[in-house]
């Protein structure tokens, strides 16, 4: 990747089986509601779905995986669902908290000490709720972090090393809490922090863990890590690179594809967006979650609100702009509801994925396309308000 995309990627980068019900034929086609705000605002593919008590009530997808090809996208195609991917980070760590191997205030210095050595000790004080939360000091993505995630030691190591090796770059900087009334700082290098503790207690790389722990209880049978297709096919939405005059360059495979592995936990999974609504209707069930990946319990306190999140001047790209965070998930009002619900956007600067969850209906909405930026956002913003309009009453 040329460094200049590179650096355009990062900083773009900001999110139960048995109970979820997929009826044939009962379902409403969305693809009269997503193929005109597709065309208009020149997307490659648009896809949607919504659940309500646990089952898949329309769904719909339109377009093709590769621009100027002519490859259309079903209900099956993956799609990158980029930083939505934190709030299954979080609810991972959740389980191992359940365990007893972590808990909430486990410390970065307790966990990671013995493979860190010499870690300041403000950063060693900082815990998981913390780095789950952006209430660290940790900042965005400065320049700094983006040539650790793109640099050549990185990239030779496994993802689970590289972690350990990017925390050793900056162990002796100390978190710097921002001014004024709230912590909350967007940090994808502190959820990678967390996947590394993850790791530390589990034993094993987030990314066996991710599979284990949500993917396959939930039966997210085309959920993954890393770019949509495999390489050489033409098998999935591939995500699309916005140049400077407003093409979209298809980035198909490799590592262009999608941002560095040692953030994985922080954002770099995909799947279907069937099986994305599925993972939204076992979060929006206000009961016991079925399957228990987490406690009732658990689950309450990855929804609650933990910190504001402040009207920021100028805001790194991603950074949610109004109500609550808590952990992986926004709890935000937006214009066209009346009350807070859990809401996240995930882009590695190729795709964006949106998803909403409102447990007092419970309801879910995903959005998801293949393409990034202003155009990306009108479009799913636009699905989402006119699907939660039709289908919240």
């Amino acid at each position: 990747m040329a460094p200049v995309k590179a650096l355009t990627l990062v900083v773009a980068f900001c999110l139960a089986a048995g109970a979820f019900a997929e009826p044939a034929g009962a379902r409403d086609d969305l693809a009269d509601l997503l193929e005109p705000l597709r065309e208009a605002q020149g997307l490659p593919a648009l896809a949607a779905a919504v659940s309500r008590e646990g089952e898949v009530v329309a769904a719909g997808a339109v377009g093709t995986r590769v621009l100027g090809m002519d490859l259309p996208v079903t209900l099956e195609d993956r799609f990158h669902i980029g930083s939505d991917t934190k709030a299954m980070t979080a609810t991972l760590l959740g389980s191992l908290v359940e365990k007893g191997v972590l808990s909430w205030d486990s410390q970065v210095g307790e966990v990671l000490g013995e493979r860190i050595d010499g870690m300041n000790p403000a950063l060693a004080e900082v815990t998981l709720s913390q780095l789950l939360s952006h209430s660290s000091g940790l900042p965005s993505d400065t320049q700094e972090y983006m040539e650790i995630y793109f640099s050549s030691e990185a990239a030779q190591q496994n993802p689970d090393a590289a972690r350990l090796w990017a925390i050793e770059q900056v162990k002796e900087e100390a978190p710097v809490v921002p001014d004024g009334p709230s912590p909350f700082q967007y940090s994808n290098f502190g959820y990678m922090i967390a996947g590394a503790m993850a790791e530390a207690a589990a034993g094993r790389p987030w990314e066996a863990l991710i599979h284990e722990v949500i993917f396959d209880p939930l039966g997210l049978e085309s959920a993954g890590i890393g770019p949509q297709a495999r390489r050489g096919r033409y098998d999935a939405a591939v995500g699309h690179l916005a140049e400077e005059n407003g093409d979209l360059t298809p980035m198909l495979w490799g590592p262009a594809a999608d941002v560095p592995a040692l953030l994985g936990p922080a954002g770099a999974a995909h799947m279907s967006v069937l099986d994305f609504l599925r993972w939204g209707s076992w979060n929006a069930a206000p009961d016991e979650p079925d399957p228990p990946i987490v406690s009732a319990e658990t689950l309450a306190e990855l929804h609650r609100p933990h910190v504001r999140t402040p009207v920021l001047e100028n805001p790194p790209p991603g950074t949610p702009q109004q109500g609550e965070y808590a952990m992986g998930w926004s709890v935000i009002t937006p214009p066209w509801a009346e009350e807070p619900m859990l809401m996240h956007n995930g882009s590695n600067g190729m795709n964006l994925a949106k998803i909403l969850v409102d447990r007092e209906r419970k309801l879910s909405i995903v959005v998801v396309t293949n393409a990034p930026g202003q155009p990306a956002e009108t479009a799913a913003e636009q699905v989402m308000e006119q699907l939660f309009a039709r289908y919240a009453q």
